[in-house]
């Protein structure tokens, strides 16, 4: 997986994403095109979103001690502000600004934390409750199979085929279930966590941006 801030540079051109070309009608489609957002970060994402072109020389850099580590186009994008929502560069801050920071994130994190480890212990106790009932039922056919299969071994080609047929027509039909259940489970973990961790990416991306595009904030490397 490609890493924030990812570019391709190709003829002289320097290709990468900003906030807004996501926010575009492309971008809305590259969004469900990926499907994780992790994705729209990357090289990939960057070639689907101009057009599927071909060659070129994939860059990365996390390492924003230095704008001299990036092209001036995204020192640009980076110091406008471009990038608010797809990227943490906490190293663009000074100390002031870093703590002022870690004032607003932290309290974010845990109100996050405390929204998920609830939802996450119920997903984990249903899942587990799940897989110890098809594991009931496994063994129980496993051992109807064994029953059936070990005093045969001299008539084994023509009893033990059936008795696995039965087995596995039975473990299957219980792990149908508990999928159904670990699913349905997982789906309800998702609705509640994924709202909170959104909320908790608003706060922490606007505290971050908003202090990346004030020139007071940035350490005297990006001032």
């Amino acid at each position: 997986m490609c890493e924030f801030v990812s570019w391709i540079e190709k003829d002289g051109k320097c290709y990468f994403l900003t906030a807004a070309d996501l926010a575009s009608k492309r971008g809305k489609q590259l969004i469900k095109h990926c499907k994780n957002d992790d994705d729209l970060v990357g090289h990939g994402a960057i070639r689907w979103f101009y057009g599927e072109f071909t060659g070129g020389t994939e860059r990365e850099c996390t390492d924003f001690a230095s704008p001299d580590n990036f092209p001036r186009e995204i020192v640009a994008a980076l110091i406008a502000g471009k990038f608010r929502s797809m990227g943490s560069p906490l190293g663009m801050l000074n100390d002031i600004a870093r703590a002022k920071y870690k004032e607003i994130e932290q309290p974010a994190w845990a109100k996050y934390e405390e929204i998920k480890q609830p939802a996450w212990a119920k997903y984990e106790e249903i899942k587990q409750t799940a897989r110890a009932k098809y594991k009931e039922i496994e063994q129980t056919a496993w051992a109807k199979y064994k029953e059936i299969e070990q005093p045969a071994w001299a008539k084994y080609k023509e009893i033990e085929q059936p008795a696995w047929a039965k087995y596995e027509e039975i473990k299957q039909t219980a792990r149908a279930k508990y999928k159904e259940i670990e699913q349905t489970a997982w789906a309800k973990y998702k609705e509640i966590e994924q709202p909170a961790w959104a909320k908790y990416k608003e706060i922490e991306q606007t505290a971050l941006w908003d202090l990346i595009t004030q020139a007071a904030s940035r350490s005297r490397a990006w001032q």
